[in-house]
């Protein structure tokens, strides 16, 4: 990591080692509640990816797995509300047990939207996963039967989380420093 990157973020704010604790006891509450389920994962790209890698290896659970890219953020580090499907799903969800993977939820208003979009689609049953709860962002409830970490409403980097492209193949979650995001 170049120096300039070096500066710009905190010391760890979640270290690599307490992400892959909080890991294994989500997929804990998962393999309980999916025990009778053959269970399709979606993933929410790009940020989900790492949490999403970690997370189904620990799953002893019969299950396939997808990813759907939807933007609502553009070059911006705060989401506009406005939703694009940039990938869909390859296979219908129609009477499948499905669980969202998302990296971060602040405003609600994506996974809200997202939510909306796939219940369209009568899975069976619809649960959401999130790496990062940001709760007093949310300008609208969404469910969210499995939390990571709640975090306060701060810009964060790393395990899957990126500023501009950058920063996703941290192993740890760092806050962004402000100075940082207004010169790049």
């Amino acid at each position: 990591m170049d120096k300039t990157v070096a500066h710009a973020i905190s010391a760890p704010l979640i270290t690599a080692e307490r992400i892959q604790e909080r890991v294994a006891e989500l997929a804990h509450e998962i393999n309980r509640d999916f025990s009778a389920d053959h269970l399709l994962v979606v993933g929410i790209l790009k940020g989900a990816f790492v949490f999403m890698a970690d997370l189904v290896r620990r799953l002893d659970l019969r299950l396939q797995t997808d990813f759907m890219a939807i933007s609502s953020y553009g070059a911006a580090t705060r989401s506009s509300g406005v939703v694009r499907i940039l990938k869909d799903l390859e296979e219908p969800i129609e009477g499948r047990s499905v669980l969202i993977v998302e990296d971060i939820v602040d405003t609600g208003l994506t996974l809200s939207y997202l939510l909306a979009l796939l219940r369209e689609r009568r899975p069976a049953r619809l649960a959401t996963c999130v790496l990062l709860d940001k709760s007093e962002c949310r300008q609208i409830p969404v469910p969210v039967e499995y939390v990571g970490f709640a975090i306060p409403n701060e810009f964060v980097v790393g395990y899957g989380l990126d500023f501009r492209q950058d920063l996703r193949n941290l192993p740890y979650i760092a806050k962004l420093h402000q100075t940082s995001r207004a010169s790049a």
